[in-house]
């Protein structure tokens, strides 16, 4: 495409990201306004894809990180007639096809959500780590670059050192950067807040760097993509030195390229002026929402380019499944989007231990049955028991994707985006596991793999205060019900949009991974023990499949009467619960007790179902090892739970579930007080109404 008609796009895009922010009274139009040269260049020559079909999995893959410039990709969008006028003038407005933030949308071209700043580069990183795992199995057929729009803040967000490192460490040559250096935050300048070298730093980690002086200069954009596009031993970032609002000026023509004011907010309200810029870019300001001409024509002339190429890709792709049948059956179910089928019912478990043990039984099966699972661990690998995985797969080298296992290092949030971009590459499964109390590192990455709908599988071990000695730092009490509120959270068909499960013993540890595969449109999230745990009573193959309900019935001394006391609970508080039960019903109590892997799921169930496990109207006691809050909605009005509401302390766990009331004597004491309670509370209801 000749350069001027490049320009011309990036005018257009200038002109639509301006019109559409001050439209919609809100927005960012300073960056995608400086970006859009390079942006547009790379659509215009450089990123391939099917016009026809937007899953075609050899496409390149464009990543938004500054998610606040998503008017940039709109209008980009809209050059390629995947968006319309009407879709740009509706920007930022309710049910639209133009959020504020891009959300991920494959059908239009929108590979990711943009989150918090820097999420999305990490997310690349693993959309760029997928495609390396891939072409590892089914050859260079499935090539494809991952290129990512970074920015300013997106760099200065401390995800930026793991990508960073772990970017370079693997050698990616198929992952490209576009820094947009423009010099300007939302409240101030850069030189405000940094001043390093962004190229040696890049370069220390492995990185080519290309430095644009001149990052609207089509010319020397070309050089540098072509060069990162022809770079096959690391991963390329070019440095494009951009100009915020490039062509906005006032009424009276003064220019505010540059200015911290239009970073954030409307031109008009920057102190330039829409109408002017439009105008100066060569638009109409009674009609800026149009394409020009030229630009139009040429863009339909990439996607006839484009139409060849893929149709080339196809006739190579239909001999590649000729000479590799096997292969070519693999990989059309790895890409149907239908989750693996996982048979755990001939897996040997040891009893009596961790339940993370028992999860690593089961990795260690997934490694060998299961051969698009990718597993991650935050340098936890022996102590989580994911290295059942490791062991069976091999962790990735730069230039070697034939393990499955992605080794980080200490770098949880970098990971869970890294895992989060596994998931949106498509066909795979990823595994991202580290310590409960660690979780707090991830709360982004698990929101945002939520809002996205990805099947990630979050693994935490060590799951309460019987951590013991490491101490309160290392004890997760309130992480559970913060999780949970994920759970809580439902999607527009009734569904969660994070399943938590936490389960009791190691039979229902198997049926928590069974679920967890089975959910292919959310992440789900296993909190498993460090502690052994004892086998609950009964015919547990049997009995702990019922938790897919949410909750069941473990013991029962009831028959046909109504409980004395029904005793909920979930993970290793669930034999404790049942300890207790089992000294209440010999001093002649009917006691029922009740695993409740999820209490969101339960809550979703029949009303016939609920009360066939909790019966309505009777003392309901629930225990929990973190907050009380847990279980508030399950127990009833006149239920009571029973948690932590301190920090933990350092000392050995029995000691600790002595000091912190968790043993059966406890329980058993703390379950009679309650009985009292509720037996004046129940006088005082009937007194009163």
């Amino acid at each position: 495409m000749q350069d001027a008609i490049v320009t011309k796009a990036a005018d257009n895009v200038r002109i639509l990201s301006a019109a559409m922010v001050q439209k919609a009274k809100s927005g960012h139009p300073g960056g995608a306004m400086g970006a859009a040269d390079a942006i547009s260049l790379l659509f215009a020559e450089f990123l391939r894809f099917d016009p026809e079909n937007p899953n075609w999995e050899a496409r390149d893959r464009f990543f938004m990180d500054p998610g606040h410039m998503s008017a940039l990709l709109y209008s980009e969008l809209a050059l390629q007639g995947k968006l319309n006028m009407e879709d740009l003038k509706n920007f930022r407005q309710l049910n639209s096809r133009t959020p504020g933030h891009p959300e991920v949308e494959v059908a239009l071209g929108i590979e990711n959500s943009s989150g918090p700043l820097g999420i999305g580069h990490a997310v690349a990183l693993g959309n760029a780590i997928a495609e390396r795992f891939m072409v590892e199995r089914f050859g260079d057929i499935l090539n494809h670059k991952v290129v990512c729009l970074v920015s300013d803040g997106g760099l200065e967000e401390e995800i930026a050192y793991g990508v960073g490192r772990v970017a370079g460490h693997l050698k990616l040559s198929n992952l490209i950067f576009f820094y947009d250096a423009n010099q300007v935050q939302l409240s101030c300048r850069c030189e405000d807040v940094m001043s390093h070298d962004f190229k040696k730093q890049y370069e220390a980690w492995g990185f080519r760097v290309i430095d644009v002086a001149d990052g609207s200069d089509i010319a020397s954009l070309r050089k540098a993509f072509k060069e990162a596009w022809a770079e096959t031993e690391k991963p390329t970032i070019v440095i494009g030195h951009t100009t915020m609002a490039k062509g906005a000026i006032a009424e009276d023509g003064k220019s505010f390229e540059g200015a911290v004011s239009t970073h954030g907010q409307p031109l008009n309200a920057a102190g330039a002026s829409t109408d002017a810029t439009v105008k100066n870019l060569g638009g109409d300001p009674a009609d800026p929402f149009k394409i020009f001409p030229e630009v139009a024509e040429a863009f339909e002339a990439r996607k006839a380019e484009l139409r060849k190429e893929v149709e080339a890709w196809k006739k190579a792709k239909a001999a590649w499944d000729a000479a590799n049948p096997e292969k070519a059956a693999t990989l059309k179910e790895w890409l149907s989007g239908k989750a693996p089928k996982i048979d755990l019912s001939g897996l040997e478990l040891k009893e009596g231990v961790a339940t993370r043990v028992t999860s690593g039984t089961i990795l260690g099966h997934l490694a060998e049955n299961v051969k698009n699972c990718i597993c991650s661990s935050a340098d936890l690998s022996n102590s989580d028991n994911t290295q059942a995985f490791l062991n069976k797969t091999g962790i990735f080298r730069a230039n070697d994707f034939k393990g499955g296992f992605v080794q980080v290092g200490v770098a949880e949030l970098t990971m869970g985006a890294i895992c989060c971009g596994i998931a949106l590459h498509g066909g795979l499964y990823p595994i991202c596991a580290t310590f409960f109390v660690f979780s707090d590192f991830m709360k982004p990455v698990l929101r945002m793999a939520a809002l996205m709908g990805l099947p990630v599988k979050f693994m935490y071990t060590h799951d309460s205060f019987r951590v013991g000695e490491d101490g309160p730092t290392h004890q997760p009490i309130e992480h559970e019900t913060q999780i949970r509120l994920l759970e809580g959270l439902k999607k527009a068909n009734g569904k969660s949009e994070m399943l938590v499960l936490r389960p009791a013993d190691a039979f229902e540890t198997v049926a928590a991974w069974e679920m967890a595969f089975e959910n292919n449109d959310s992440p789900t999230t296993i909190i498993l023990t460090r502690q052994n745990v004892k086998t609950l009573p009964g015919d547990r193959k049997v009995e702990a499949a019922k938790c897919r309900k949410g909750a069941y019935v473990v013991s029962d001394n009831c028959g046909s009467a109504r409980p004395d006391l029904t005793f909920v609970s979930n993970g290793s508080d669930v034999l404790l619960t049942h300890d207790a039960a089992e000294v209440l019903r010999a001093e002649g109590l009917k006691v029922r007790v009740v695993s409740m892997i999820s209490p969101a799921l339960f809550m979703s169930q029949s009303k016939e179902y609920r009360d066939s496990v909790i019966t309505p109207w009777t003392p309901v006691f629930a225990k929990s090892s973190g907050l009380p809050l847990l279980f508030a909605q399950v127990v009833g009005g006149f239920g009571k739970v029973s948690g932590l509401e301190r920090f933990g302390a350092s000392a050995p766990a029995g000691v600790l579930e002595k000091e912190f009331g968790y043993t059966p004597e406890a329980v058993v004491a703390a379950a009679k007080e309650y009985l009292a309670e509720y037996k004046a509370n129940v006088e005082e209801f009937k007194k009163n109404n």
